[in-house]
């Protein structure tokens, strides 16, 4: 028993002591282990939470962003409907006054056509008159009719010469070219003075107002009273209608200076025929 025990506590004895070291040194590696695990996850988690600030960060931009694209894309449709609302307009008034401009051109080249077909009246008249009459009282009565044709076509050239609005109708530059327009019969005209700046003056049943001259320039500024409604026009040279309507008739009326001097003007309006010859009708 006693050799038995011996031999144990000799067994014990003889344990090699690289065994131990192997042993310290494994426990010394698995130390180091979990030190780095616990660092790496720690790092990990930083990571994660610096991953995570960035995604918030870019993802409230991206709504900010958004949200002010939204405001411009209202803002831009809104400004849309308000264009396509001038462009109706536009467009409307356009129309208007290509209708006006096309009915001016046909009475223009009606007129022209009917000066035309009485000039060759005359010309047929007289033909006839000198193949049938042959003594001198008649050649010099014959005479006389072409002298008078020939008066007529220098006056219609003469019309024909004045300047065009852009609505077809001729623009008298004095009182001769008024009295000319008027023999045409075709508009009423209502010749004017106005020698006081700021001072309402009745021209026909209009109200004109001059607000200022410009001598060196020839131009003016002017007012005027229509049907209650009030036109301003500033800064317009000389001999450049202004057209306006009166009532329901969309025939235009025109206003136009001839001549301006310090604080006065000379002019007159045109009035269609048809359209108001109680207008034309000075108080």
């Amino acid at each position: 028993m006693t050799e038995e025990i011996s031999q144990s506590t000799g067994s014990n004895r003889s344990v090699p002591g690289w065994i131990l070291a192997a042993v310290a040194v494994l426990g010394v590696v698995a130390l180091v282990g979990l030190v780095m695990a616990h660092n790496a996850s720690t790092q990990a988690t930083d990571i994660q939470q610096a991953f995570d600030g960035k995604v918030k960060t870019i993802q409230q931009d991206f709504t900010t962003q958004l949200t002010a694209l939204q405001q411009h894309q209202a803002q831009a449709d809104a400004a849309n409907v308000g264009l396509q609302s001038d462009l109706s307009v536009v467009t409307k008034r356009l129309r208007l006054t290509q209708g006006d401009l096309k009915k001016a051109r046909e009475e223009a080249e009606a007129i022209r056509t009917e000066d035309q077909q009485k000039i060759e009246e005359v010309n047929g008249s007289v033909t006839t008159a000198l193949a049938t009459k042959a003594s001198t009282d008649d050649v010099k009565g014959v005479d006389g009719k072409v002298d008078g044709v020939r008066t007529d076509l220098t006056g219609t050239q003469n019309d024909l010469k004045m300047a065009r609005s852009e609505l077809g109708t001729l623009i008298a530059r004095n009182h001769e070219d008024v009295e000319q327009l008027r023999r045409l019969g075709e508009r009423d005209y209502i010749e004017f003075t106005i020698d006081t700046k700021n001072k309402p003056q009745k021209v026909g049943s209009f109200v004109v107002e001059l607000h200022g001259t410009n001598v060196t320039k020839k131009r003016y500024s002017v007012a005027l009273v229509v049907d209650d409604a009030r036109i301003e026009k500033k800064n317009l040279p000389i001999d450049e209608p202004i057209f306006f309507h009166q009532g329901n008739d969309r025939r235009p009326l025109e206003l136009v200076v001839n001549t301006v001097a310090k604080d006065k003007v000379t002019g007159y309006i045109s009035v269609p025929k048809a359209a108001g010859a109680q207008s034309a009708s000075s108080d």
